[in-house]
């Protein structure tokens, strides 16, 4: 194992720093010059969106807190630890600046994937994502198929062991075990539960996840912010050090200029998901007047997520003087908010992270599914799939953290790489949506596209046309006058 771990690791930092992070880098700030920062200029605009009040469907503002609330797990919770731990207090800084820059990509591959999404077979719902925009865009569906691959691979496998590793670890420090027994156990019933939802369809089990998480969330988010609060008069000196840390003015054990950056750009695209690929997957379900509008929405959602969730979770860790240089997960967060409220917010946090993980291991396994549906519709192929889902939580209950982690940002690093090639190219035809939907705003309208609005749109548009959409041009109501 220690092999495979340490050879594991030398290729993951060779492939983020001389390939990924250049690419990832070049993208955002290509993407952010070409759209005159609309990431930044257009965040009046993200919020005018939230009134938005659909005649049926989930409004824009109930989309965002569904998917906040999904987006606070083991990114926020353990990946902060890590990148903390590792790179020091100066990946958080880098953590931000992969929010600003890559605002810009997650912007452009929502709003691709809303123009390249398809009908499902339920009246009214669509699928769609970077598999369907690389075939009906680029006209590549042999890429769209190692994307599909390689998104199975990230999430079915690689990052439901994440999940099951982050539960196992909290749980420890809830317990205290060091019996040999402990994880091999844990992942077993783990297992068992992920099994219920895969292969039996327990709709209850899932039902209930989606009225717990929400509530998970909040708690997390209240219960940092009383830590925060109560370590107030610290936080100027953790923005010093943060930002200290980020250019190697005080440089501590494992806080190397170069080491907080790869951990801040890591973790920070494994939390937000910004150009990574995943996201869109979502956003090409959601029901809007315009594909630049979801855009928006998630070029929020990943603000939200870094600079407001992770930047407490930061400061909550720093409060409590973590030690760097030792790779540490969702055990270091729990040692901080034990060391801040006591014992029982130790425990209360192993509860969020099992809520909070499990639910994000059901749907990493429908985010494996469909890409598979994409691929092929063998029944036979989907049993052996939803199999190696349920053998990937024991699996990463038993495997080490750093050992999990590397083998997460491989693989999600390679399904990065493949949507960056797709989307910069395709960068285009979002930027001349969003000409045409900032025109429509500067006539004080309420933007709806149709497809012959902009005429000349590479590839198969198969939504968008004059029957997809409520209104007119003509026939809607002016903002403003509502």
């Amino acid at each position: 194992m220690g092999t495979l771990e340490t050879w594991v690791v030398d290729l993951n930092d060779i492939f983020w720093t001389y390939l990924l992070i250049p690419l990832v880098a070049v993208a955002g700030v290509w993407f952010t010059l070409r759209s005159k920062g609309v990431q930044i200029r257009l965040i009046p605009e993200m919020f005018r969106v939230f009134r938005d009040k659909p005649q049926s469907g989930v409004s824009p503002f109930g989309a965002f807190t569904i998917s906040a609330a999904a987006r606070i797990g083991t990114g926020n919770i353990a990946g902060v630890a890590t990148a903390i731990t590792m790179g020091g207090p100066g990946a958080v800084f880098w953590m931000w600046m992969m929010a600003l820059i890559g605002g810009a990509s997650a912007f452009v591959e929502s709003v691709l994937a809303q123009l390249y999404k398809v009908r499902d077979t339920e009246p009214g719902t669509y699928r769609g994502g970077p598999a369907y925009y690389m075939q009906k865009a680029l006209g590549m569906r042999w890429l769209g198929v190692i994307f599909a691959v390689l998104i199975t691979l990230t999430f079915g496998f690689v990052l439901t062991a994440v999940q099951s590793n982050t539960i196992t670890v909290a749980t420890k420090g809830s317990f205290g075990s060091d019996a040999s027994w402990f994880n091999p156990v844990l992942g077993v019933a783990l297992a068992a539960l992920l099994a219920l939802a895969v292969f039996f369809g327990v709709k209850r089990l899932t039902a209930v996840t989606k009225v717990i998480i929400p509530a998970m969330a909040a708690l997390y988010l209240l219960v940092g912010l009383v830590i925060v609060l109560l370590n107030l008069g610290n936080v100027p000196g953790m923005l010093g050090d943060i930002i200290g840390g980020a250019f190697g003015f005080r440089e501590v054990a494992g806080g190397a200029v170069g080491t907080a950056i790869l951990q801040g750009v890591r973790r920070g695209m494994f939390s937000n998901e910004a150009g990574m690929g995943s996201a869109p997957n979502a956003a090409a379900a959601a029901e809007t007047t315009h594909p630049v509008k979801q855009g928006l929405v998630q070029t929020l959602g990943v603000y939200f997520d870094t600079l407001v969730i992770c930047t407490m979770t930061a400061f909550v860790i720093l409060s409590a003087n973590p030690t760097l240089g030792e790779r540490g997960g969702a055990d270091v967060t729990q040692a901080a908010f034990t060391s801040a409220l006591g014992d029982w917010a130790g425990h209360l946090l192993t509860l969020v992270v099992f809520m909070v993980a499990f639910s994000s291991m059901i749907g990493n396994y429908y985010y494996g599914e469909s890409n598979i549906q994409f691929i092929t519709r063998s029944k036979s192929v989907m049993s052996t799939y939803r199999a190696m889902v349920v053998a990937c939580a024991v699996l990463g209950a038993i495997g080490s953290v750093p050992l999990v982690w590397s083998l997460a940002d491989v693989t999600m690093g390679a399904m990065v790489l493949v949507n960056l090639i797709a989307i910069i190219p395709l960068g285009a035809v979002a930027f001349r949506l969003l000409d045409d939907y900032l025109a429509q705003r500067r006539q004080g309208l309420d933007p709806v596209f149709r497809k012959d609005r902009v005429p000349g749109l590479r590839g198969e548009v198969e939504c968008w046309g004059a029957s997809d959409v409520d209104a007119t041009p003509q026939e809607r109501t002016p903002v403003g006058s509502r």
